[in-house]
């Protein structure tokens, strides 16, 4: 599984890096950054859960 965000769409509420830190941080922006873009095995169900409670849905996901 890959996984990649809509910048248009985040809002940088960071409930993502709070599941997910070894996937997602924020920049010194405050823009949400991905680390990792291919989701290890063992982590895709945290992963899917940073991408089903982000509020505005920027967490993409493909493949898996």
């Amino acid at each position: 599984m890959d996984v990649t965000v809509d910048q248009e769409l985040c809002q940088s509420f960071a409930i993502c890096v709070g599941l997910a830190p070894d996937y997602f941080e924020l920049d010194e922006q405050g823009e949400l950054v991905v680390l990792r873009s291919e989701v290890d095995p063992d982590d895709e169900d945290t992963v899917g859960e940073a991408a089903l409670i982000c509020p505005k849905q920027a967490i993409l996901l493909a493949g898996g």
